[in-house]
């Protein structure tokens, strides 16, 4: 059961729409691609109350720094419980984890969560105390009880070069361990950071903070990494207010996006892409944007 409301028109134009992006030198997109896409008739929506579609939205795939906003949630209700303490440091990290998804800041943000450091292989049974420590954040998730969280796997830090120890060690054979997330569970992740639906009105607030994106191009122009370009938030009308993750690594370019354009009820829209060819196609993402904002229910 989706935490929306299934309109047959959305679905319709987003299997068009993938059929049409597929045909314009995109061969393989339909197994490439997976989406989630919800809109609000309120301005100030309440969780649960959109309508949508999706694309192959229960697929797992590996969510390059789309996690970050999964352990961002994390931290705030860690905070919440005061199971970890509160300091500016902290807060730059959070700051930094999804305003720049910088990898260092979510080093430690994973490191706080679960009372765990990265360093050399380690011995039983503190190797055991250890994967078990790692594994809290996805303890969490699943205690939802929500469906699309069912099979979430959020346990591994990010990386530039890629990990060494105990962090390679717990990647399993063949990365079998990576981190793994469907767009279904971002979507609903992120529109309960958008509607007060999963923390406090204050924690939900900072979070919103963190993920505002500027589509200034002077402003896009001075930060080459600006989570815009190339991704969803390229392709919004002039005007839009966005709020949104990317992710993107040689395999991968995602991206979770909610905006809302002058008046209008806003939108919600999350995309996995995978593959070397997809996660070079600074095009794709964009265009759907573009395309689903264009929409308009008959």
């Amino acid at each position: 059961m989706a935490f929306y409301r299934p309109e047959p028109a959305m679905q319709q134009r987003l299997i068009d729409l993938i059929d049409q992006l597929a045909a314009e030198g995109r061969p393989g997109l339909h197994d490439q691609i997976a989406v989630s896409w919800v809109r609000y008739d309120a301005t100030s929506p309440v969780t649960g109350s959109g309508h949508g579609a999706a694309w192959a939205d229960q697929k797992l795939m590996y969510p390059a720094s789309v996690v970050k906003l999964m352990y961002a949630v994390a931290a705030e209700h860690w905070l919440q419980r005061d199971l970890i303490p509160d300091s500016e440091e902290l807060r730059r990290a959070l700051l930094d984890m999804l305003a720049d998804s910088s990898n260092d800041a979510t080093g430690l943000i994973v490191d706080l969560l679960t009372g765990t450091t990265s360093g050399p292989a380690l011995r039983s049974p503190a190797w055991e105390q250890w994967q078990q420590q790692r594994r809290l954040v996805n303890d969490w998730f699943h205690g939802f009880g929500w469906p699309e969280l069912g099979r979430v796997n959020c346990c591994q830090k990010t990386w530039g070069d890629g990990p060494y120890g105990r962090e390679k060690v717990f990647y399993g054979e063949n990365n079998t361990n990576r981190n793994a997330l469907c767009t279904a569970a971002v979507a609903r992740i992120l529109e309960a950071v958008m509607t007060d639906g999963v923390l406090s009105p204050p924690a939900c607030q900072r979070l919103r903070a963190r993920l505002a994106r500027s589509l200034s191009t002077s402003d896009r122009a001075q930060d080459p990494e600006n989570q815009v370009d190339g991704f969803l938030g390229a392709g919004l009308p002039e005007g839009s207010q966005l709020w949104s993750k990317a992710g993107w690594m040689s395999q991968a370019r995602h991206d979770a996006a909610w905006w809302c354009t002058d008046d209008q009820s806003p939108s919600l829209l999350v995309v996995f892409t995978e593959g070397p060819e997809r996660a070079g196609d600074e095009q794709l993402l964009p265009l759907l944007a573009s395309q689903l904002a264009e929409f308009r229910a008959d």
